[in-house]
């Protein structure tokens, strides 16, 4: 930030300024920066101005939610935009959970650094974001979601093409002042900085009468503050809350009443609440600065409102708490219907806990006030409200339904669990430490409020809800398998895409390196990738026992020594890679029909495919059943039977995501401005760097081993294909024989002589148990003779 304060000229000042007559203060209660065309000495920012447009909004008419898009997109439109369609909420092609930002559907790696891809140049677009960093606030200071809509206007500017900073202001203010009618007196631009990854620039935010409505980011330098260098491609990237463009044209005491529609009323008449209007008004104004997370004692803050208004803290508790638990409950259950729509679960990992925090603290509410209103039905009055944008949501509703319930019957059973936990705690009169308080919430649901509320005097941990999130957010760093210096080799020719029928060839050896690592100038040996086993054979009559890849070099570890510069012949084990190739096939037609059977949120969680078997871990919220094993196995050989073809297609990443959308990436997000596409017909597009059967007939036959639920949100599927599975049957079906001989039943009678065998096991054993009681209290009596 100090870096760009220095120059204020270049980074803030904007054509627009000079033009119009802004003036560059400083706030005297803030200390920021802004620009205005009025004298005023305070800046416009909700710390430091009440929401003064709360029942007076600046704007001449009121614009419904979706009216305000209509309004934005066509203005646009008429200024050479194009409009793009809402990416998923759930973020598959770059390394986050979810897409957090309208600038996120940009995002692109390459070569280990940011990239931005746009499909338009210009463009601008409403993308649905979730955020899970101002939990506490949501419902309370009117501006806070979890779930909210960010209208993104994007430019990417090289000198030729896009447009820079002065044009985009100049756009932004015309969108306030001609579209919206806000004059432009009433609007401040208060001047920030936005620090990404590996990327940052000056920005501008524009606020109106306490309220941020927007912030223009001029993405501008590569790299961080001390080491950087400007861009050739510029990256304009400005976002507006969907939300508050609405709520300052209308004015009302919240924007969750005009952003909710019916949602807010239903759920209102539904739990019975009353509550005193005009203090709501007026407290309404006020709670700008309610900022849970950012201050240390929030019941002095309130008691400094109750007095503000003229009423105690307990009469303003009684008439905004059950508004604000409504309020929180609209936004959690509108954040769960996009996020499990678009493929999110719900799970105690990753961004799956999230969603996890949002749906308990729902729950929360509901049983806190003994409300009668369904948290599914919530959802489903969503799902109606948003058809006429989304009518996906509606489309995926009956699924979203599902696995709320079950969700939330296991916080129901963690939460009876929690009871006793709580009775302890009191009747002990013990105060958990903070990391108590943490284990707590994370495995049985019990939060700090539940503690306060039984009685225990204990003070919540500042940011807790954004730290216990956090926890469940951190992954693993990643280390490559090998670090060998390869930066002087050049990239390995690879004959297994190209010509996959080659077994047998020659190589010349051009790098060895210690423990029997040489590489070659070509080679048909798979390197392990993508889930899938390397290729083992022969190179130079050594044994091959292991095959990696670094960068676009291939290495191969060899039992023994090979001399550098010599030409060696190499034999790839056929016979292996077929059964590797037919597992892998056989992975991509699982997954296909996981989907097909269970619901859209099932992606690729890992896999891996061995000679003898393979395993599919996949995302899914409960054990599979049975009749579910039955019903995939039956489809995905089915899918074998059609002899669908297999075509692999090389392509841009950008048109790969445009034609097939962003399942293609089964194996998360891929770092490469080229992707190589598996496609089975139209069922299934992934990008994948695997070797694959040219038609579905050729994996034979595939049977699924077992099933279990290896994590939370997380199903493993363990089968085998084609020569492997059919020998596995025939194993199977000798020893069923064997089984049926011995007993002397038929295969058809088999289930219930097992069943009627187990039963006489479960009795002889609960007979056993009791000879052992009867023993032990023997020899106890002996003992004490």
């Amino acid at each position: 930030m100090e870096f760009l304060r220095k120059d204020p000229e270049r980074f803030w000042k904007v054509r627009l300024f000079d033009e119009l007559g802004f003036e560059r203060k400083k706030c005297t209660k803030c200390g920021k920066y802004f620009w205005t065309l009025t004298e005023q000495e305070v800046c416009n920012d909700s710390s430091c101005r009440d929401y003064e447009f709360i029942g007076d909004p600046p704007a001449k008419r009121k614009l419904g939610y979706f009216e305000v898009w209509e309004r934005v997109s066509k203005f646009f439109v008429e200024r050479g935009h194009a409009v793009l369609k809402r990416f998923p909420v759930v973020c598959r092609w770059f390394p986050l959970y979810f897409t957090i930002a309208g600038i996120v559907d940009f995002y692109r790696m390459s070569n280990g650094s940011l990239d931005f891809e746009f499909p338009a140049n210009p463009s601008v677009v409403n993308q649905v974001c979730l955020r899970f960093n101002d939990i506490p606030n949501v419902g309370i200071n009117s501006k806070s979601y979890t779930c909210f809509g960010m209208i993104n206007q994007q430019s990417l500017y090289d000198g030729k093409e896009g447009y820079w900073k002065d044009e985009c202001i100049e756009l932004d203010f015309e969108l306030l002042t001609k579209v919206l009618k806000i004059p432009p007196e009433e609007i401040v631009f208060i001047e920030d900085a936005w620090f990404g990854a590996n990327a940052f620039g000056a920005c501008l935010e524009y606020h109106v009468r306490g309220l941020e409505l927007g912030n223009a980011v001029f993405t501008q330098f590569v790299g961080t503050p001390e080491s950087f260098r400007e861009m050739d491609k510029k990256v304009i990237d400005m976002g507006a809350g969907w939300e508050r463009l609405t709520w300052i044209t209308q004015g009302t005491p919240t924007s969750y009443e005009c952003v909710f529609g019916p949602v807010v009323e239903k759920l209102k008449e539904a739990c019975g609440v009353e509550y005193d209007e005009e203090l709501f008004l007026r407290y309404a104004k006020l709670s700008g600065k309610l900022n849970v997370d950012e201050v240390d004692d929030i019941f002095s803050v309130k008691r400094k409102i109750a007095e503000k208004l003229g009423v105690d803290v307990e009469t303003l508790e009684k008439n905004i708490e059950p508004l604000q638990a409504i309020f929180s409950i609209a936004d959690h259950a509108r954040a769960l219907l996009f996020a499990l729509s678009d493929g999110g679960i719900i799970s105690n990992v990753g961004g799956g806990y999230n969603l996890r925090v949002i749906l308990r603290r729902a729950l929360s509410f509901i049983d806190k006030y003994s409300w009668g209103v369904k948290l599914e039905d919530v959802i489903a009055w969503h799902a109606e409200y948003l058809r006429k944008m989304f009518p996906e949501l509606e489309e995926n509703l009956e699924h979203v339904v599902r696995m709320v319930e079950v969700e939330e019957e296991r916080y129901r059973k963690s939460k009876e669990r929690g009871k006793r936990l709580v009775e302890k705690f009191v009747k002990e009169n013990r105060v958990p430490s903070e990391e108590e308080l943490m284990k707590l919430y994370d495995s049985e649901g019990i939060t700090p409020e539940q503690l306060v509320e039984a009685g225990l005097k204990i003070e919540i941990p500042p940011k807790f809800y954004a730290r216990i999130t956090e926890l469940h957010m951190r992954e693993k760093e990643k280390r490559d398998k090998l670090e060998f210096d390869v930066s002087n080799v050049a990239p390995t020719e690879i004959l297994f895409y190209e010509a996959p029928e080659i077994f047998d060839f020659e190589a010349k050896v051009v790098k060895v390196f210690p423990e029997g690592w040489v590489v070659l100038d070509k080679t048909a040996f798979y390197p392990e990738s993508g889930g899938q086993a390397c290729d083992k054979g022969m190179i130079g009559g050594r044994e091959v026992l292991d095959v990696q890849k670094v960068g676009g070099v291939i290495l191969h570890k060899v039992d023994g020594e090979l001399k550098e510069g010599g030409v060696v012949e190499c034999h790839v084990d056929r016979e292996r890679r077929e059964r590797l190739k037919k597992h892998h096939t056989a992975t991509h037609i699982l997954n296909a029909a996981s989907r097909m059977v269970l619901g859209k949120h099932v992606f690729q969680h890992s896999a891996f495919k061995e000679e003898g078997k393979a395993r599919l871990d996949i995302t899914h919220y409960q054990a599979l059943s049975e009749e579910e094993v039955e019903r995939i196995e039956k489809l995905a050989n089915e899918i074998v039977a059609k002899g669908y073809e297999i075509v692999v297609e090389v392509m841009p990443r950008g048109e790969a995501e445009q034609k097939y959308g962003f399942n293609v990436y089964q194996g998360g997000p891929i770092a490469e401005k080229t992707l190589r596409i598996v496609s089975i017909d139209d069922i299934d597009h992934e990008a994948c760097c695997g070797t694959h059967c040219r038609n579905t007939r050729e994996v034979g036959i595939i049977h699924i081993l077992r099933t279990k639920r290896i994590a939370d949100g997380v199903v493993r599927i363990e089968f085998c294909a084609g020569d492997v599975a059919r020998e596995m049957l025939e194993r199977s079906k000798k020893i069923v024989e064997s089984v049926c001989s011995e007993l002397g039943v038929s295969s058809e009678q088999l289930p219930e002589k097992v069943e009627e065998i187990f039963e006489k096991w479960k009795s002889l054993r609960k007979e056993v148990k009791k000879l052992r009681k009867v023993a032990m209290v023997g020899r106890r009596g002996n003992e004490r003779r």
